[in-house]
């Protein structure tokens, strides 16, 4: 059965769910998911689980992101990003590259981010950007985010606004456009998204990634032992921990004793079978998640050596 992770490079104006949609065509299962919804604006590294490995997308959300930016200064949306109906634009001739470099100071390392009235939280059961939609004024409550790079790599003045090429390194749930919007609001000129590249997702990055295109060709797919080696800290079992795990039960704890349910590492066996998720709790290590072994192929079926 075909198990594991493919990194899709994200085609602008798909959304994610249409991404799933055709990885389960191309895999030929329906047991297929992603870690982390990019905008139909947006490209890049969308990470799909499929079978066994969507079990392991939990813990693939939370992983920090990479993104590659362009900020339009001088025009704001009602969406943050140029999809939405420009709503005011200002002159942008008195904002100093010194006033922009100190704007973007101002959001790095951990703030306060209202996201985007348009964004997929549920507001009462509903989509926030469905309660626009309708004509509601949505207004969500700040979350703590960390920005733990924002870097300018072009400035760019035309046609009165300023155009900023910038890469961000972040946690998980930041909004890009928003970051974009209140740097526009520092600077008192208004600002939005005008493109969207997420280059990670935690260790998994564009240099793993395949167009759509491409995976219908040729299905490029991380083994759900290597996608967890990649992702989580690592605990090599004998071969009677292995055993016991693989049914439920508990051993020893690790050395470090640092492991939790939220943080677990993932546990291989001698032969580098990804066994399960433990996590430790006192003297002991828990499984939080047990990977069952692939049966094997009945007798006289293809990818069995049969005597005749």
């Amino acid at each position: 059965m075909l198990s594991g992770l493919v990194i899709v490079d994200k085609p602008q104006g798909w959304t994610s769910h249409d991404v799933v949609g055709r990885m389960r065509r191309l895999a030929g299962t329906r047991k297929v998911g992603h870690a982390g919804t990019l905008d139909p604006m947006a490209t890049g590294v969308l990470v799909v689980g499929i079978n066994k490995a969507t079990r392991l997308l939990t813990y693939i959300v939370g992983t920090g992101k990479s993104y590659q930016a362009t900020i339009r200064l001088g025009a704001t949306t009602v969406t943050d990003d140029a999809e939405g109906e420009v709503t005011a634009t200002a002159a942008t001739g008195m904002v100093t590259d010194a006033a922009i470099a100190a704007g973007i100071a101002a959001l790095r390392g951990p703030i306060m981010q209202v996201p985007s009235s348009v964004s997929a939280i549920k507001v009462n059961g509903e989509r926030a950007y469905a309660r626009v939609r309708s004509g509601e004024d949505v207004k969500l409550a700040a979350r703590p985010v960390t920005i733990h790079g924002f870097d300018v790599a072009q400035i760019r003045r035309v046609d009165g606004f300023i155009d900023l090429d910038v890469t961000v390194e972040c946690s998980s749930g930041t909004y890009i456009r928003a970051l974009a919007r209140d740097l526009g609001a520092g600077l008192n000129v208004g600002g939005h998204l005008t493109a969207l590249r997420r280059s990670a997702v935690g260790p998994y990055t564009l240099a793993q990634a395949s167009t759509l295109e491409e995976l219908a060709s040729e299905m490029r797919i991380l083994d759900i032992a290597d996608a967890a080696r990649a992702l989580m800290p690592v605990r090599e079992l004998s071969a009677h921990e292995a055993v016991e795990l693989s049914f439920g039960r508990r051993i020893p704890a690790s050395a470090e004793g640092t492991h939790t349910a939220e943080a677990p590492a993932a546990a291989f066996a001698p032969d580098g079978t990804l066994v399960a998720l433990l996590f430790d709790a006192g003297r002991h290590a828990r499984p939080v998640l047990v990977f069952p072994a692939d049966a094997p192929p009945a007798s006289g079926t293809p990818g069995r050596d049969v005597a005749p």
